[in-house]
């Protein structure tokens, strides 16, 4: 396959790129602002998405008139903060891009408009491949944050590469506007589905990085699939199962708790496995994605059922996704998309009677 791009280095964003912190706090300004008798504006808080720390934090006093200087609400909110980045966890695909890019000997760099202090508290939950970045920024560092090109060039200049040569990952528009100001290629994997459409001057526009493809950029192709499938860190959903829409096709009827653990990212084809009272384990095909013809943007799940016929409906089930499928079609009917076909099934099949994905019918994960 001939590379629409080449580059030498890869330059990723943190929050909401490499680790779902932004999931993980998703709360905190919800309660902190109770405290004061206000309530978070979800308009206001999306565009604030990717922004400095002090300009995100001076917007927050302004717009709910906290009686607080920055110092004060600095100090405030970061222990709140400082214990639920605790609890992130890596993004479907990054750690699998992350080890796959080092291995390979791309230089790998975080560019972040955190400020270093906070980013050292989240590194840690890199694990045993952190040690593949070269070249850790924060946005205190640097003259501007994004937008402005400032991180990205350092980091190009760190790395010891020209900024036109090198790739940026990010999940924000701030993010992917000083990416492209920079001079480098840019991939966004939006961690806010309902702003997708502000994204176009990406490159790329991907649901997740498990659908990122190094070849489009001359890097070497990954060769981890198993059967047809790529292997995942187990995603688990609480579900009530509702009518069937085809054959042992079903829609999943969501509450609060059936996305809790799903990041905003996830969308495509998986295989997995089901557990309910009445019919035990069942091997299971999950589609899931997003509803954008709706005033609200809307996650939608189905599941087919591949070996039980029995009626269903309105049963509750414990849904554990093991192996990424493939990416949905291209398709305004998001039901039509997330259609599972012969081929779906076939792999699906095939792929949980091994070792590596049948393991998981009795783990503990269905507890």
């Amino acid at each position: 396959m001939a590379a629409a791009h080449q580059v030498s280095a890869v330059i990723f964003d943190l929050d909401g790129t490499l680790l779902d912190t932004e999931r993980a706090t998703r709360d905190v300004l919800d309660e902190f602002l109770a405290a004061y008798g206000k309530v978070p504006d979800p308009e206001k808080e999306e565009k604030r998405l990717g922004q400095m720390y002090l300009e995100s934090t001076t917007g927050i006093i302004r717009d709910y008139g906290l009686p607080l200087t920055v110092d004060e609400y600095s100090k405030a909110m970061h222990p709140l903060y400082l214990r639920r980045w605790q609890t992130a966890k890596p993004l479907p695909g990054v750690r699998r891009l992350v080890k796959h890019l080092h291995k390979n000997g791309v230089p790998l760099a975080v560019a972040s408009n955190s400020v270093r202090r906070n980013i050292d508290h989240k590194v840690p939950k890199f694990e045993d491949w952190g040690e593949c970045f070269s070249v850790i920024l924060g946005g205190d560092q640097v003259p501007n944050g994004k937008p402005s090109p400032d991180i990205f060039l350092e980091a190009a200049k760190r790395l010891g590469v020209n900024a036109s040569s090198c790739l940026v990952i990010e999940d924000s528009v701030v993010g992917v506007k000083g990416a492209k100001a920079s001079g480098a290629n840019a991939v966004a994997v939006p961690s806010l589905q309902s702003q997708r459409k502000h994204y176009y001057i990406a490159d790329i526009i991907l649901y997740s990085l498990l659908d990122f493809d190094p070849e489009l950029w001359g890097l070497p192709p990954f060769e981890d699939r198993i059967q047809g499938v790529l292997p995942i860190d187990p995603l688990l959903s609480t579900a009530q199962i509702g009518d069937r829409i085809l054959n042992n096709l079903h829609r999943v009827v969501s509450d609060e708790r059936t996305y809790e653990f799903i990041p905003d990212q996830i969308s495509g084809i998986y295989l997995g496995w089901a557990k309910s009272k009445v019919h035990g384990f069942s091997k299971v095909v999950i589609g899931t994605g997003w509803d954008f013809s709706l005033q609200s943007v809307e996650r939608v799940m189905v599941v087919e059922f591949l070996d039980s016929s029995d009626k269903i409906e309105t049963e509750p089930v414990k849904l554990l996704a093991i192996g990424y499928i493939r990416k949905l079609r291209s398709t305004d009917d998001i039901l039509q998309a997330l259609s599972v076909t012969e081929e779906d099934r076939s792999i699906a099949k095939d792929a949980l009677g091994l070792p590596v994905f049948s393991e998981y019918a009795h783990d503990l994960h269905f507890n």
